[in-house]
């Protein structure tokens, strides 16, 4: 049976009876292409995305795909170990979750293809040269979080006499950039902003204590990899709490603006397959989002006494209710 994915010059190669290069060998099915995922945060969501798109491509666990998956689970300290755990397994390609993950795997190996899936600078970070040409080993999808500021026009909006916002951040490096920004954003609608650290998901409940016993009304969340116990803590705090994360609404977060997670997923399938066919990381351009997702969940703004106005519910992708 002929692999999925093959180039035409590879089949046409092949009739001819040439050798292939082992890039492109995988029509002769000797062995499943091995793909290391390392998430920043949970590995649930993000595995289920790349699996289906995976799938959709014609590469299948157990058949032409082996997929070997670390989760730090929000613990950035613990990725080193899980990524010389990957690399033990000796993969083509490495997926990497987020800044934290791509940053050490990027530390790990010049030599094994890096996808990014997907990272906030990687330009800024030192992960690539520029986004037309990347240079090294690394490629993938950048997320563009830390150039969203519609977000804070929103909280104006929902919250139009808010005086202050809590910025929640972790120790993920992107952080204080953002956290400029951010602050540039709120200054530009009269609010203040401060910065509170939660560095592990243990820290999440004092850190929320912190900014309510500092007079926040409204936490804007940093960008990071979801930790799932969030929108319960923002919501026994009484907080308002605002998500650059799409996913959050679902797991109880108020609202959220960003980019389509599950398509970035999808262009990081697309882009693991192109370097699996052959293609080199230092020469495939990486991709920005073209696709952002609003989401309000009337669900918690009830028991928060929040009142979505109706020219923000026109506007939202999806309401939940």
């Amino acid at each position: 049976m002929v692999a999925p994915l093959v180039t035409r010059r590879a089949a046409f190669l092949g009739s001819l009876g040439l050798v292939l290069s082992p890039l492109i060998a995988v029509a002769d099915t000797s062995r499943p292409w091995r793909v290391a995922l390392v998430t920043s945060g949970r590995s649930t969501l993000i595995l289920s995305w790349l699996r289906d798109a995976f799938r959709e491509r014609g590469y299948e666990e157990g058949k032409n795909l082996i997929i070997d998956v670390r989760e730090a689970g929000g613990h950035y300290d613990a990725l080193p170990n899980l990524v010389a755990e990957l690399l033990a397994q000796k993969p083509d390609v490495i997926i990497a979750e987020a800044t934290p993950a791509v940053a050490v795997a990027q530390h790990a190996t010049s030599v094994i293809p890096i996808v990014m899936a997907p990272a906030t600078d990687p330009v800024g970070s030192g992960f690539i040269k520029t986004f037309a040409q990347p240079g090294g080993n690394i490629t993938g999808v950048a997320n563009m979080f830390g150039e969203l500021t519609k977000t804070l026009d929103i909280v104006r909006l929902v919250f139009p006499s808010v005086k202050k916002i809590g910025l929640l951040g972790s120790h993920n490096a992107t952080h204080p950039a953002m956290a400029k920004l951010a602050k540039q954003g709120a200054a530009a609608i009269g609010v203040a902003a401060e910065l509170f650290t939660a560095a592990d998901p243990e820290d999440l409940d004092k850190t929320f204590a912190d900014m309510k016993a500092a007079s926040c009304e409204v936490v804007y969340v940093l960008a990071d990899p979801p930790r799932p116990a969030l929108p319960q803590i923002a919501l026994r705090y009484r907080l308002p709490t605002v998500y650059q994360v799409s996913t959050y609404p679902d797991l109880g977060g108020l609202m959220s603006y960003g980019p389509d997670l599950q398509a970035l997923l999808s262009r990081a399938a697309d882009y693991t397959i192109r370097i699996l066919d052959g293609q080199k990381p230092s020469e495939m351009p990486v991709e920005q989002p073209t696709k952002f997702v609003f989401v309000v969940n009337l669900r918690t703004a009830k028991p928060l006494g929040v009142t979505i106005p109706e020219q923000v519910l026109l506007m939202a992708d999806k309401v939940i209710e």
